[in-house]
C-alpha cells in the first residue's frame, strides 16, 4: 500500500504548532440565542477509530471524524507509521495494516497537545518491533505519563529514559507483549484503553480492573472491529478483559457529536435569557452524560428527542431553553463522567442561585493546564465567589456575572471556551488571553456561537 497525498496532507496540518503570538477573544452580552445546529465529532471515538481501524485489516470509512489539531495528530502519527489514510469527501479511510504490521517511523512522533492521542499510541507501539520517539507541545510536555508508562512497561515495553515520566521519551515496543491484570490507581479511561490496545498484542488474556466506570468507547470499538472484550461488573466497576492475538476486521464508523464540546452550546443558552437552540446528533453514551445529569438538577430545561443507536452508541438530538438555575452539589463518583466539563459547569454556576460545590477533581489539575485553579482564577477575575481547595471547587451563584479579564487560558482550550461562554451573559465582557489553542478540539467554536446569535469578538474590535 503507498501513502496518499491525503495522509500527508493530515501530517502536516497535524505538525503545524500553534503561533506564539496569542490571539485574545471577548464574549460580549448576547441576545437571545436561536437555531439549530450539529457539533463536530467526537474526539474520543475519533481517536479510537482510527487507531482501530489502522489496527484492522481491510478498510475502515469514518464518517465524522472530528478534523481538528488533536485528532489530526493521530492521524499524522499513524500516517508515520505507515498506515495509508485519505479523505473522500466527507469520509475518511483508513486502510489497515493489521495488528502488529505498523513500521517503525522515520522520525518522532508530535503530538502537539494531545493527551489521548499520545497516550492511546502509546499502547500501539507498546505492540511493535520499534524504537519511536514521542513528544508534543510546551503543555503536553508537562502532562504526567507515567500512570501510562507503568502497566505497559509490566507487559514489556521499554523507555530509554529510566525515571522520566514526561515527553519528550523514547519507546521501544515488543511483538512478545506479556499479557496482564492491572488495577487502576485512578479512574482513567486513557490508561484503561492504552492497557487494552496493548493487549490485542499479547498472548493470551489482558485484564483491566477499574473501581469505579470510566468512559468504554474502546470496549464498545473493540467489539466492532471484531475483537474478543468481556465487561464483567465488580463493585461499582467492572473487570474489562481482551483476549490477544487478535485480528481485528475493517469496519465503518460513524462518528455522533461530541457531548464535551455540546456542553458549551447547551451553557451559553440556559445563561442567556430567552434562548431556545437545538443541538443534533449529540453522543449519550452514559459514561459521558454527567454534566447533563447536574444541569437537570439544577433545574435547566433540557429536552433529549429523536434518541437512537449509530456505530453502537447512544445519540439524540438535545433541546435547551434559558431556564433559571440552582446551586447543587455535585458528587465525587459523577467526576470520571463529566472531568472535561467542569469549568463549564463552575462558569455556568456563577448564573445560579447558591453554592454549587463540586468534588473529586484531582484530575483537573493534571490536565492541559491545572484547570482547577485556572478555573478558579478566572472567576475571582470576574467578580464571582469561588474557592478551589484540595480537589473541591466551591461556586457561589448570584444568578449574574459582572465580567472582566482578561482570563489566562494557560494553552487550555476548555477554559478559553469556557469563560467565553460565561461571557455571553455577563453585565460587561469576559474576554480570554488566547484562543489560538480552541482549533485542538473545537476550531468551530467561534462559528457556531455566531450562527446561534452569540457576540464574539478579538479584543482588537475586528469582527469574530
Amino acid at each position: 500500500m503507498r501513502a496518499n497525498k491525503n495522509a500527508v496532507v493530515a501530517r502536516d496540518r497535524a505538525g503545524m504548532q500553534h503561533s506564539t503570538s496569542k490571539a485574545p477573544m471577548r464574549a460580549l452580552r448576547s441576545p437571545a440565542l436561536r437555531g439549530r445546529v450539529t457539533v463536530p465529532g467526537d474526539k474520543s471515538i475519533s481517536h479510537r477509530a482510527l487507531i482501530l481501524g489502522a489496527l484492522a485489516t481491510g478498510r475502515t470509512a469514518i464518517c465524522g471524524l472530528l478534523e481538528a489539531d488533536d485528532v489530526l495528530g493521530t492521524a499524522a502519527a499513524l500516517a508515520a507509521m505507515g498506515v495509508p489514510i485519505e479523505k473522500t469527501g466527507a469520509v475518511w479511510l483508513v486502510h489497515g495494516r493489521g495488528t502488529g504490521g505498523l513500521t517503525e517511523p522515520d522520525g518522532p512522533l508530535d503530538f502537539g497537545n494531545a493527551g489521548t492521542g499520545s497516550r492511546l499510541m502509546m499502547g500501539v507501539v507498546a505492540g511493535h518491533e520499534m524504537s519511536v520517539v514521542f513528544t508534543g507541545d510546551a503543555s503536553l510536555q508537562r502532562r504526567p505519563m507515567g500512570r501510562v508508562l507503568k502497566p505497559l512497561q509490566q507487559m514489556g515495553l521499554i523507555v530509554r529514559e529510566t525515571g522520566k515520566e514526561t515527553l519528550p521519551l523514547t519507546l521501544e515496543g515488543s511483538s512478545r507483549l506479556r499479557p496482564i491484570e492491572y488495577r487502576l490507581e485512578v479512574p482513567s479511561a486513557q490508561v484503561k484503553s492504552a492497557i487494552l490496545i496493548a493487549g490485542l498484542h499479547a498472548a493470551g488474556k489482558t485484564t483491566v480492573v477499574e473501581r469505579e466506570p470510566t468512559r468504554d468507547h474502546t470496549e464498545r470499538m473493540l467489539r466492532h472491529f471484531g475483537a474478543e472484550v468481556a465487561v464483567v461488573p465488580e463493585g461499582a466497576g467492572a473487570r474489562v478483559t481482551v483476549t490477544g492475538d487478535a485480528e481485528l476486521i475493517g469496519r465503518d464508523v460513524i462518528v455522533p457529536g461530541d457531548p464535551s464540546s455540546a456542553a458549551f452550546l447547551a451553557a451559553a443558552a440556559l445563561i442567556v435569557p430567552g434562548s431556545d437552540i437545538l443541538v443534533e446528533n449529540v453522543l449519550m453514551n452514559p459514561t459521558r452524560t454527567g454534566f447533563y445529569v447536574t444541569l437537570q438538577e439544577m433545574g435547566a430545561t433540557i429536552e433529549f428527542i429523536n434518541a437512537r443507536e449509530a456505530g453502537g452508541e447512544a445519540v439524540a438530538d438535545m433541546r435547551v431553553r434559558h431556564s433559571p438555575l440552582t446551586g447543587v452539589s455535585v458528587p465525587a463518583a459523577r467526576a470520571p463522567s463529566m472531568i472535561d466539563e467542569y469549568p463549564m459547569l463552575a462558569a455556568l454556576a456563577a448564573y445560579a442561585k447558591g453554592t454549587t460545590h463540586m468534588a473529586g477533581l484531582a484530575e483537573l489539575k493534571v490536565k492541559e493546564s491545572d484547570r482547577l485553579a485556572a478555573t478558579a482564577a478566572g472567576l475571582a477575575l470576574a467578580g464571582v465567589d469561588a474557592e478551589a481547595e484540595g480537589d473541591t471547587l466551591r461556586v457561589l451563584g448570584t444568578g449574574a456575572v459582572r465580567g472582566g479579564g482578561p482570563v489566562a487560558t494557560r494553552m487550555d482550550h476548555r477554559i478559553a471556551m469556557a469563560f467565553l461562554t460565561m461571557g455571553l451573559g455577563s453585565a460587561s465582557p469576559v474576554s480570554v488571553d488566547d484562543i489560538g489553542m480552541i482549533a485542538t478540539s473545537f476550531p468551530e467554536f467561534p462559528d457556531l456561537i455566531a450562527a446561534l446569535g452569540g457576540k464574539l469578538e478579538p479584543v482588537d474590535g475586528k469582527p469574530a
